[in-house]
């Protein structure tokens, strides 16, 4: 049984990381998170020790080191984007390693300073990469892979996930600690693309809003259209009156990729992965972070070009 810590209790990702833990039969001595509505630990770990205040949190980490003789074996962190390259390094220092939600970090440089802390510590960092053990997406690589390197797949990428008036006013509205839109909830998506077509060659930025982002990607084995919103404004009609709030698509050559289901469970495998030593360090999310540091940076270019059909208009019918 391995020790876990988790910093980020509060957040909408923890509970996932809870049932990893939990799942995969470890323990979770101590949580924390500036939040105090964490009700949920109950159902997962009712005796871990928990804290609102970081400094607290440290000290108790240390006395279960040096007056218990119990040594934490991982950190999970679920905090805000901006917060992941500190916690990270107090994971390592701590002398566990840590499990680290995306974005890893917010930019590309951190990744090498980070690899400097591993060295020092001889810890190391994983990363949720949950889409690379998608049961449909493995077998889109292996097709992809058996095709050969000199097709190009043609891809519509469209992620609508709406979000309140709430998302504006948090942490995550602001892009110095989110990363903006195409970073918050478009990274995995990301991650996923090179994962299977291969190296970033272009990446042009048609549009990029607080609520809405698109443009064009193109890597060894496909070109890619993207529409990213939080704005339930462009959700189908046909969605909106299942009353169903998320819009998730991938097209292939004109063909709808099926990936819906068996998202719960995909962080336990993960987790199962990294107990056995087999999980994503820095370098498996350096090209995804290059990918949103590249779109936060650039100057979007409006409709000209292959943009996506989506930025057309306000509202989809």
């Amino acid at each position: 049984m391995k020790n876990f810590a988790l910093i980020g209790a509060a957040g909408y990702i923890a509970p996932r990381h809870m049932k990893a833990i939990k799942e995969t039969k470890n323990d979770l001595l101590a949580a924390f998170d500036k939040g105090d509505s964490v009700g949920v630990i109950d159902s997962y770990f009712p005796k871990a020790d928990f804290f609102v205040e970081f400094e607290r949190f440290d000290r108790h980490i240390e006395k279960l080191k040096y007056e218990k003789d119990m040594f934490l074996d991982f950190v999970s962190i679920c905090s805000p984007n901006y917060l992941h390259d500190a916690h990270i390094r107090f994971a390592l220092r701590s002398g566990a390693d840590a499990i680290c939600e995306k974005p890893l970090v917010l930019n590309p440089w951190n990744i090498d300073k980070l690899k400097k802390v591993e060295e020092n510590t001889g810890k190391k960092v994983y990363n949720i990469l949950q889409l690379r053990v998608h049961p449909s997406i493995i077998a889109l690589r292996k097709k992809v892979a058996e095709t050969g390197k000199d097709k190009k797949f043609e891809v519509d990428l469209t992620y609508l996930t709406s979000r309140g008036n709430w998302y504006h006013t948090s942490w995550k509205g602001e892009h110095s600690k989110s990363g903006g839109i195409a970073t918050n909830i478009g990274v995995h998506f990301y991650d996923m693309l090179s994962w299977i077509f291969g190296n970033i060659q272009n990446n042009i930025v048609h549009v990029h809003e607080n609520d809405r982002a698109s443009g064009y990607l193109e890597f060894e084995n496909a070109r890619v259209r993207w529409f990213l919103s939080i704005n339930s404004e462009y959700l189908p009609e046909e969605v909106k009156q299942k009353g169903q709030t998320t819009f998730r698509s991938i097209t292939i050559n004109g063909e709808e990729l099926e990936f819906s289901g068996g998202f719960t469970d995909l962080h336990t495998i993960v987790y199962k992965d990294i107990l056995l030593g087999k999980g994503y360090g820095l370098e498996a999310a350096r090209t995804a972070i290059e990918i949103v540091h590249n779109i936060r940076n650039s100057t979007p270019i409006g409709l000209n070009g292959d943009f996506h059909p989506y930025s057309l208009n306000k509202k989809v019918k």
